[in-house]
């Protein structure tokens, strides 16, 4: 959201493709809708469509066992609790450094430009 160029914007874009399937959970979208409001210059309806969007095209997960704490950064514990509760193999993140030891729980990290390559996006 903070610029139209690169690959996060580019999954973004994607996210409604069918190429891959994002998860959500409430504690997380809560934390998007967070950020955006606290982090961008967008404004408050553009958020509120935004994430209404994010909500429609995503797959929906309830958190029911916490692995905390896990991560270094309970933000973080909170996305790899969605990667384990809707069975992701990969959470894509610039935070690689911050998800050591995930790979106990069968979860890859790729950064979004790995991330497109690996989904046959970019070469």
């Amino acid at each position: 959201m903070k610029s139209r160029n690169g690959a996060s914007f580019k999954l973004l874009s994607m996210i409604d493709s069918h190429k891959f399937e994002p998860s959500i959970s409430v504690p997380l979208i809560l934390e998007y809708e967070a950020i955006l409001k606290r982090e961008t210059k967008t404004n408050a309806d553009d958020i509120e469509a935004i994430i209404n969007y994010v909500c429609r095209v995503s797959g929906k997960h309830k958190i029911y066992y916490l692995w905390r704490p896990y991560l270094k950064d309970p933000k973080d514990d909170m996305v790899l609790e969605l990667a384990v509760a809707s069975q992701s193999s990969i959470i894509v993140t610039y935070n690689r450094n911050d998800y050591k030891g995930v790979e106990h729980f069968g979860v890859k990290i790729l950064s979004p430009i790995e991330f497109l390559k690996q989904i046959g996006e970019i070469s």
